[in-house]
C-alpha cells in the first residue's frame, strides 16, 4: 500500500553538467516522494543534440558527481541510474515508473511524455514541478551562468552588479 505523497518509482532527468544547487532541489523532490528514484543522465551524444551553449563535462565526469552527491546524503542505494538518449527514456514505456519530477524549465517535455503514454494506453505519471532555484540576484541559477562566471554553483553572484 502506497502512502500518501510517496511513489514507489518515481524518475527525473538531466544532463546535471556544473552539478549545483538546483540540480540537487530537484533529486532531493525526487527522492523525498519516491522510494526509488530512476535518473536518466543524458548521454554525450544526446547532449550534443541539445545544442547547449556551452561546453558540457563529459558522461563520465557528470556520472561521477552525481554518485557522490547521492552517496554522501544516503540516497545511492534508492537510486538507478541510467543513461538518457533522447527527451523521453523509459518514462514512455515503463509501466512501473509513478511520478516525474521536472523543473518548470522542463515540463512541457512532461506533459508530452504523458500524450505519447497516452497513446500507447499506458497510464499518465503524475507530474511534480518545481520551481527554478534563485540565485542570489533572483535569477535561476543554470550551468550556462555557471559557465560564464555569472555566479557559482551556490547562486552567489561573483562578478558585476547583481541584475535585481
Amino acid at each position: 500500500m502506497r502512502r500518501e505523497g510517496k511513489y514507489r518509482l518515481v524518475a527525473v532527468g538531466g544532463t546535471f553538467d556544473e552539478f549545483h544547487k538546483g540540480h540537487r532541489a530537484i533529486l532531493r523532490k525526487a527522492f523525498e516522494i519516491g522510494d526509488t528514484v530512476l535518473i536518466g543522465l543524458c548521454t554525450d551524444e544526446f547532449v550534443k543534440k541539445l545544442s547547449k551553449p556551452h561546453v558540457v563535462e563529459s558522461y563520465e565526469r557528470r556520472l561521477e558527481r552525481l554518485k557522490s552527491f547521492l552517496a554522501k546524503n544516503g540516497l545511492l542505494s534508492r537510486a538507478e541510474i541510467m543513461p538518457l538518449r533522447d527527451p523521453y527514456g523509459p518514462t514512455i514505456s515503463d509501466r512501473n515508473i509513478e511520478a516525474l519530477v521536472v523543473s518548470v524549465e522542463t515540463a512541457r517535455t512532461a506533459y508530452r511524455i504523458n500524450e505519447i503514454r497516452r497513446e500507447r494506453g499506458l497510464k499518465p505519471l503524475d507530474i511534480i514541478v518545481i520551481d527554478m532555484v534563485l540565485a542570489e540576484d533572483e535569477r535561476s541559477i543554470s550551468t550556462t551562468r555557471i559557465r560564464k562566471g555569472e555566479i557559482d554553483h551556490e547562486g552567489r553572484v561573483l562578478r558585476g552588479e547583481a541584475n535585481f
